[in-house]
């Protein structure tokens, strides 16, 4: 009953406000405010992305060397030269050469993903750097985007 009473009271004063043409806020300000999120997103999802690319980066140089220390390990042992402790160390570099190869794999779908949502941003915002909305009028955005 105390619900049915406050919704009551609520219309009441909506519909006084409406009649002296009281407004919340400024549609422009609520744009821009708009924008500005837009713009966060935007930066954050650039940020998400740089450090996946950090990422990547370290792990194929740790790839590289790895997977040249394992060749030169395998010749070792085909020489005959590679002792008890070499050849276990080569398992421990092919374990470590194929969790490389799934967290790199990983961090490309992780860029994909990156790439699909900057795009959906970047569609809701608009191609020419504006943001429409629900009214399909188009505003100056804040920050990148600006």
């Amino acid at each position: 009953m105390a619900l049915y009473v406050a919704v009551q009271q609520f219309w009441k004063a909506n519909r006084m406000a409406s009649i002296f043409g009281f407004r919340s806020r400024d549609p422009a300000r609520d744009k821009q405010t708009d924008l500005a999120r837009f713009d966060r997103l935007a930066k954050l999802l650039d940020q998400i992305t740089a450090e996946i690319a950090a990422e990547k980066t370290g792990l194929e140089a740790r790839y590289r060397s790895k997977s040249t220390n394992a060749a030169f390990l395998v010749e070792s042992m085909e020489n005959g030269s590679a002792s008890a402790r070499k050849l276990s160390e080569v398992g421990e570099l092919t374990k470590s050469i194929l969790n490389c190869e799934q967290r790199i794999a990983e961090l490309v779908r992780q860029t994909s993903r990156m790439k699909e949502l900057r795009h959906s941003l970047d569609a809701i915002v608009g191609e020419d750097g504006q943001s429409s909305d629900s009214h399909g009028e188009y505003v100056k955005p804040a920050g990148r985007f600006g």
